[in-house]
């Protein structure tokens, strides 16, 4: 759900918000949190999962190696993949995505985590 607040000094907010859409409990009574909790709190799960649990190892992959192929198409010579610094940044590219990435981008990693999410009391929790 998205809000707008007018600013004193003229202008407008853009404030989002986060709520269950009670397809699967028609009772349930979770609040609405605010998109910056919920990031804050989706990135200090991130720091916890192991690659395999991210489960956007294999798509970071194709991706770069994707790169690569359209940066040698360009003829801006042979980018060799690094699959140790893949590893070391996937975990730093997935929280640059929740912060920074579209909605969409957004919701493809979070189809990737091979772990539930639930909310309730405003907090954020793993479920394996």
């Amino acid at each position: 759900m998205e809000k707008f607040k007018k600013i004193k000094g003229g202008g407008t907010r853009k404030y989002i918000y986060y709520g269950c859409t009670r397809s699967r409990d028609k009772n349930c009574r979770v609040l609405y949190i605010r998109e910056e909790k919920l990031i804050e709190q989706l990135l200090k799960i991130i720091d916890k999962l192991t690659l395999d649990e991210l489960g956007v190892k294999e798509k970071l992959r194709a991706e770069i190696e994707r790169h690569s192929k359209f940066q040698n198409i360009l003829g801006s010579g042979e980018c060799q993949i690094n699959q140790e610094k893949i590893n070391i940044n996937v975990k730093n590219y997935v929280k640059y995505l929740l912060k920074e990435g579209t909605n969409f981008e957004k919701r493809e990693i979070l189809a990737c985590l091979k772990s539930r999410l639930t909310l309730a009391n405003k907090e954020l929790k793993l479920v394996k």
